[in-house]
């Protein structure tokens, strides 16, 4: 249980930074959901807020006891991820042409989003027990393999890709933070590149369509392409001090699509501009620091890796977003964190942070 003493090792700086972070996606929420005389989508900010309230409860609850307590559940906590999973699959509700979402109430669940969180675990887990100097080789790489490809797997056939690619970005950070065997490593390289022709025979045609209109919006500007080019409009419109809060016209006669979630950015992009789309990028790059710093200076091998987990998800869901909606990556429906509407994704992300806070609390003690 939470020892009073940690109190003085409360990490102030890291709750800074999320309260700044978070209220500026809810302030750009509010802007893109209540533009315009009727928006059906006014109820999400309400929603969103709510979200914010519950992911700081579990962030508070994830805190309160040692991170060692993961590490001795991390197969419990990653089996209830692929339990889940498979629950969407068998019972989940279908919208847009997925089957992604669990319906709890009046709410809904997306477990992949979770399932981020559980790889995470059990990762460090495995990874605190056999991580060496020499590097791993790739005989001890084959089971983090398999724990990885089992939900990503899963995920994929939902469909979707955007989430398992960031499951599988998150493992691959994981295990070059641990060191690999030069002799693996090109192993797994050689690998990758004779896979991708297979991969990209396995895509679903829409998922090819976005790739290829990532290459060249203009073949397809009223379909596949009318996503990037008005996301690009919006942004450039901004210039360098925006036209004013509750002011962008791309988003009020609802030429960008996906406004609330996806393409929110771009919301903040036209309003304020490069100086407040800088300023959301700066910190950004702060909780990332941050984040490192933690798990530069935890001692625990399970913390110091459960810690670089947690800033890697952030870091390539930052990355993949905002390239995404400036046309410098392909779309494939990541969200921004904390900026983005979604309660499963709010929710993952703050029990994340939750994890941070912990080992900054405990990196110094060991109970």
């Amino acid at each position: 249980m939470f020892d009073r003493r940690l109190a003085q090792f409360f990490d102030w700086g890291l709750l800074g930074i999320v309260v700044l972070i978070g209220g500026a996606g809810l302030l750009t929420l509010y802007s893109a959901v209540n533009s315009g005389a009727v928006n059906p989508y006014s109820a999400f900010f309400l929603k969103q807020t709510v979200w914010f309230c519950i992911g700081f409860v579990l962030m508070i609850g994830v805190f309160l006891f040692s991170y060692k307590m993961f590490e001795q559940w991390g197969n419990v906590i990653y089996g209830i991820c692929i339990v889940l999973l498979l629950w969407v699959e068998w019972f989940g509700k279908y919208v847009g042409g997925s089957r992604r979402w669990l319906e709890i109430g009046p709410a809904s669940l997306q477990p992949s989003e979770l399932v981020k969180i559980g790889v995470i675990i059990i990762l460090a887990r495995y990874f605190a027990k056999t991580v060496n100097t020499r590097g791993l080789s790739l005989r001890e790489l084959v089971r983090p393999m398999i724990l990885t490809l089992i939900p990503v797997a899963i995920i994929v056939r939902q469909p979707d890709l955007g989430t398992g690619m960031v499951v599988v970005l998150i493992a691959l950070s994981i295990t070059v933070f641990v060191k690999i065997e030069r002799r693996a490593l090109i192993t797994i390289i050689s690998g990758c590149m004779v896979a991708v022709p297979l991969v990209w025979f396995l895509l679903k045609p829409y998922q090819k369509r976005r790739i290829l209109t990532f290459l060249d919006p203009e073949r397809d500007p009223l379909g596949a392409g009318y996503h990037i080019i008005q996301s690009k409009i919006a942004i450039g419109s901004g210039m360098l001090s925006g036209k004013g809060y509750l002011q962008g016209t791309q988003n009020a006669l609802d030429f960008l699509p996906e406004q609330h979630t996806d393409f929110i950015f771009s919301v903040l992009a036209e309003e304020w501009g490069l100086v407040g789309s800088g300023l959301l990028l700066i910190l950004f790059f702060l909780l990332i620091l941050w984040g490192l710093n933690i798990a530069q200076s935890c001692r625990d091998p399970f913390g110091n890796i459960l810690s670089v987990g947690v800033t890697a998800m952030i870091f390539w869901q930052v990355v993949i977003n905002i390239g995404m909606v400036m046309g410098l990556m392909p779309v494939v429906g990541v969200t921004l964190p904390f900026i983005s509407y979604g309660g499963s994704s709010i929710i993952t992300v703050m029990m994340g942070i939750g994890l941070l806070m912990n080992v900054s609390m405990r990196r110094y003690i060991f109970e």
